[in-house]
């Protein structure tokens, strides 16, 4: 039951944040001269900007992210959230893949951070801020999963070396 809850909310925060954010990054259609900064996949699928209609949705994120980050970093935190609830629900019990999920989070997540790094906009660099928190957060939390199952495994005798 604790876990549907947690589901649920997680579940409400993304489709709440990510409708406002939606939103909010569509003030981007109206200032033609923040296309070449803030439509990047736009510029990507469809090359140069050069009307509002050749705007993609996703852009609205990305806009908002820089400009208005409060519902894009609601929308993150519940993405990251749902993912770790996700992750420990199915791994509980594959100990070693959990741990590797934590690293491989936490280090993208870093990586994440490096790459919006002295961003321009206040918005990308609470961002930067939130990745690299999490990030550590992840690696630290694969490192002490990796030792609480070794020191288990050793002390019952097991070869931990064939377990992780």
């Amino acid at each position: 039951m604790m876990y549907i809850i947690q589901y649920v909310t997680s579940i409400v925060m993304i489709f709440f944040s990510g409708f406002a954010t939606w939103y909010e990054g569509s003030e981007l259609r109206d200032k033609p001269w923040e296309w070449g900064y803030s439509a990047v996949f736009s510029k990507i699928i469809n090359g140069k900007v050069m009307v509002e209609k050749d705007i993609l949705s996703l852009d609205h994120f990305i806009y908002a992210a820089k400009f208005k980050p409060m519902y894009p970093l609601i929308f993150t935190i519940s993405l990251l959230y749902l993912a770790i609830l996700i992750a420990w629900t199915l791994l509980r019990f594959n100990k070693k893949i959990m741990v590797t999920f934590h690293m491989g989070l936490g280090v993208g997540l870093l990586m994440l951070s490096l790459l919006i790094y002295r961003s321009p906009s206040m918005g990308l660099e609470l961002f930067t801020v939130l990745f690299l928190i999490t990030g550590i957060s992840n690696v630290f939390t694969a490192n002490l999963l990796r030792m609480k199952f070794t020191k288990y495994h050793k002390s019952s005798g097991i070869n931990c070396d064939l377990i992780l």
